[in-house]
């Protein structure tokens, strides 16, 4: 059968593929730095500056200028040297027009937390509109109902009038039969 020498060894082999993945993940991630977090404004000019020191990495040239060559904390620190190079060198090419601070925060993204307070106070308001409109039907109905029931009771009291010997009074019937014609017309 296999045995403990056999469980070892997958176990060995296990660890060994990881270790793989995470080299694979960390080679990756450097890759990336370079395109992906670029600011939109900016892009062009880092992506130039690393065109640039990818040609020096191929072919070392001493013809480069003093302005362009890496410093010597730039050459120990090997890739990020090169990153606080084109930081530099991006910053000494930049120059931005002074704004004003009213075009600034008009052109200042929103945080999510302020997009949510935004929804939020939309939503409230929204909600406090359906329940005043409500209420107001609500009052409205009441009302109708109210003034419904008054006139059905006064209605009632003249239909419902007896004479002394407790028959119906015709006389009383017969003019609120005339008001409600004279009310149609």
């Amino acid at each position: 059968g296999r045995g403990f020498a056999f469980q070892r060894k997958q176990k060995i082999e296990r660890q060994y593929r990881r270790l793989l993945k995470k080299r694979k993940q960390v080679n990756s991630q450097q890759d990336d730095q370079f395109t992906d977090t670029y600011p939109e404004h900016l892009k062009h000019l880092y992506l130039a500056e690393e065109e640039k020191l990818k040609r020096r990495r191929r072919t070392p040239d001493d013809s480069v200028s003093s302005e362009e060559k890496p410093n010597k904390a730039a050459d120990g620190c090997g890739i990020y040297g090169y990153v606080c190079l084109m930081i530099i060198s991006v910053s000494r090419m930049c120059t931005f027009p002074s704004r004003s601070v009213g075009t600034q925060e008009k052109f200042k993204n929103k945080t999510s937390n302020q997009k949510a307070k935004e929804e939020y106070e939309k939503i409230k308001a929204e909600r406090a509109r359906k329940k005043e409109e409500a209420e107001k039907r609500k009052q409205q109905r009441e009302e109708a109902q109210r003034l419904y029931k008054k006139k059905k009771m006064a209605a009632y009291k003249i239909l419902s009038k007896k004479t002394k010997k407790g028959q119906p009074n015709l006389n009383l019937q017969v003019e609120f039969l005339l008001q409600k014609i004279q009310q149609n017309t």
